[in-house]
């Protein structure tokens, strides 16, 4: 009848990301025959780009996730091509809490890719001869540097003497009232003065409490003997009292 749908042909968009420019890409698939060497693959496993197309060849991508057509996405370990419900907590993907100690049963899709997958994610494992506008052909720059003093430092090559705070990248910008204004991360776990004073007062802490305790321990140990011989002493002058008080008796007697 005329009110029967019209069958469509399967159409997939496919969300390429190189790491290396920063830059991401969509393409629509709708050959058959090219999403065949997709489906029955498993989240983290490698396509060969020529299986796409002539111009991914030597490209090779790495599958990172995906969403099914309502929306519900890939999770990595649920090794099925149909959609699940589980039961999450805290720290599980797809899921974040809202009260303290919830658990919540939601859907999520299983790691293999099927027909009913709308969106999927891949990435670029190895860059191939020729380069895909707007994905390999150029660049993004990274708008954050590194934070850590350690990752500064790698990433400058600089030597333990250098000061990590003269390389630390920087962004200047005009703020709303029109100030030139320069916005740079406070830079963590740097060595500073200050840290290794604090270090030094921390460890002559330490030791200044270790050896107190060691004066405590030996002073009640020698209050304690002084007790004891205290005692003893009250003990032997009670018997030569009563000793002496029998003599007394006994001469009286």
């Amino acid at each position: 009848s005329s009110l029967d749908p019209v069958p469509t042909a399967a159409t997939m968009k496919i969300n390429l990301a190189a790491p290396t420019t920063g830059l991401q890409k969509v393409v629509e698939i709708d050959d058959e025959a090219k999403l065949q060497n997709l489906y029955e693959k498993r989240m983290a496993q490698e396509v060969d780009g020529s299986t796409l197309g002539e111009e991914y060849a030597g490209y090779i991508f790495r599958i990172s996730g995906g969403n099914d057509k309502q929306g519900f996405p890939m999770r990595q370990g649920i090794l099925t091509n149909t959609r699940v419900r589980l039961l999450m907590k805290k720290g599980h993907k797809c899921y974040r809490q809202r009260r303290t100690g919830e658990r919540k049963r939601k859907s999520v899709r299983g790691c293999i890719v099927g027909q009913d997958i709308s969106v999927l994610n891949l990435v670029v494992a190895k860059m191939g001869e020729n380069p895909i506008p707007g994905l390999t052909d150029d660049s993004v720059p990274r708008r954050l540097g590194p934070k850590r003093a350690n990752n500064i430092r790698k990433l400058f090559n600089l030597s333990k003497e250098d000061d990590v705070r003269d390389y630390v990248i920087a962004r200047e910008f005009t703020s709303k009232k029109g100030v030139q204004q320069r916005k740079a991360p406070k830079i963590q776990r740097l060595i500073t003065p200050l840290t290794l004073q604090r270090k030094r007062a921390r460890k002559a802490e330490k030791m200044n409490s270790v050896l107190r305790n060691k004066e405590e321990a030996a002073s009640y140990k020698k209050l304690v003997v002084q007790r004891l011989a205290e005692q003893k002493e009250a003990r032997r002058s009670l018997i030569s009292k009563r000793r002496s008080t029998r003599k007394s008796q006994k001469v009286a007697a």
